[in-house]
């Protein structure tokens, strides 16, 4: 139906961590950077806007532009995208992400990730590749016409398919059939996969993921008197050879979440280095003498870490821990009912039909950035070996390679869209221009 061979679809996926970006029928993401971005709020000039803002009703979105021009009725915000912008400091700029639970709630945000994907790091016109674009498995179909509406009308994008991540995940291992523990930046999310299709009544989610056990990490390291300094707060100068002392910088005008973004990038460093997940349930007394292992800040301390290697992962097992963790006490309160990985597994194998069950035990893939933790494969099977039932046969399958595991919703959509199988269930431009956006719907299950 579409140019066959000539010209390669773009798939993209956006996490809540990263996004990730590149070419059907290669086997990594081109482009990988945070899915968030810098804002820095421009001055408004003109007394109606700020009337508007006043009363409390927000300008039309469509007032918000990216960049400051000479018409004097807009409320403008800059944002900044990509790690490099990112990475350079400036003043009163806010660090925002487009996502909350998975799900969009800025839309103007993820209309500039996507710019700064097709025309700064793919560097293609989107209006000459199909685009095959992720979605969590909860995506509302509200969302998922507002990212067809988007893609048609602004990037005049000639094709479209949204896919599932589970579905995804389970095409890059080359099963159709398979319950996908995705456990990401923001969530951690089981869903059962049979014949490339979603199973929705079972889906399992909870919201410790990458960016929640590096919070941990954090608050435990302040607990013992540990401040990470983030890299734009100081610099280092020789004084002799091989020697460097370390200048403190102030710039007062640097926002709160810039600082905090700036701080993790550090702490989540620190825990993909040293954390691993212990072997058996996590327990003060027998790892309270086990070997220190260190690491060297950017400002050239030190930090011994000992038994935070293991209890940090272990949250994803056990999240009562949360409690013993230093300012995390809060968390646990407000969420009573979260569960550890293996009882959502067996809770959602348990949603299914009784006739898919022991294929879904057998077949458990393990998926995202937090899944790449060392030990975590093992842990998983040990600990669903004792909570299963006696007739299932338990096999936690993973990539040996963590690129694979962290990427492998890219890798899926990449063979997706590769196959040549595939290419007549596209959302064509012709389709949309004749049967209205809520065809998706139809299309894309």
């Amino acid at each position: 139906m579409y140019g066959g061979d000539e010209v390669s679809a773009i798939v993209i996926d956006l996490g809540s961590h990263t996004c990730k970006a590149g070419y059907a029928g290669e086997d990594a993401p081109k482009a990988v950077f945070p899915s968030v971005v810098g804002s820095i709020d421009q001055m408004e000039v003109d007394d109606a806007v700020k009337s508007e803002r006043d009363s409390g009703t927000a300008p039309d979105s469509k007032n918000i532009v990216k960049t400051f021009d000479s018409d004097k009725t807009k409320t403008k915000r800059k944002l900044y995208v990509g790690s490099q912008a990112l990475g350079y400091r400036r003043d009163h700029m806010e660090v925002l992400s487009p996502l909350k639970d998975g799900v969009v709630v800025d839309w103007d945000i993820v209309d500039n990730i996507w710019d700064h994907a097709f025309r700064e790091r793919l560097l293609i016109d989107p209006k000459e590749h199909p685009m095959l674009l992720a979605e969590p498995s909860s995506n509302s179909p509200q969302q998922r016409e507002r990212t067809a509406e988007l893609m048609f009308e602004k990037y005049k994008v000639p094709a479209l398919f949204l896919a599932k991540n589970a579905v995804l995940t389970s095409f890059a291992s080359g099963r159709a059939t398979a319950l996908v523990v995705d456990s990401g930046g923001g969530s951690t999310t089981v869903a059962p996969v049979h014949d490339g299709y979603v199973l929705q009544k079972a889906v399992a989610t909870s919201p410790i993921g990458g960016e929640f056990l590096t919070e941990c990490m954090m608050k435990s390291l302040e607990s013992k008197g540990i401040t990470i300094k983030p890299r734009f707060s100081f610099k280092r100068k020789e004084i002799r050879q091989g020697e460097f002392q370390i200048v403190d910088l102030d710039f007062p005008n640097t926002t709160e979440s810039y600082k905090l973004y700036s701080q993790r990038v550090i702490v989540s460093d620190i825990k993909e280095c040293v954390c691993r997940a212990p072997d058996a349930l996590y327990d003060e007394t027998a790892y309270a003498n086990v070997p220190m292992t260190s690491y060297e800040l950017p400002d050239g301390q030190t930090l011994e870490i000992g038994a935070d290697r293991f209890k940090i992962p272990d949250v994803l097992f056990n999240p009562s821990l949360i409690q013993i963790i230093p300012g995390m006490e809060s968390f646990s309160e407000s969420n009573p009912t979260i569960r550890g990985l293996p009882q959502m597994v067996i809770e959602s194998i348990n949603k299914c039909d009784v006739d898919i069950r022991r294929e879904l035990f057998s077949s458990i893939l393990l998926a995202g950035g937090t899944a790449s933790m060392q030990q975590l494969k093992e842990r998983l099977e040990k600990d669903l070996l004792e909570e299963s039932p006696q007739a299932a046969r338990v096999k936690v399958l993973a990539s040996g390679n963590t690129t694979e595991r962290r990427f492998s919703v890219w890798i899926g959509g990449s063979i997706l869209a590769s196959l040549g199988s595939f290419q007549q269930m596209w959302f064509s431009k012709a389709e949309y221009e004749e049967h209205g956006v809520s065809y998706i719907q139809r299309k894309c299950p």
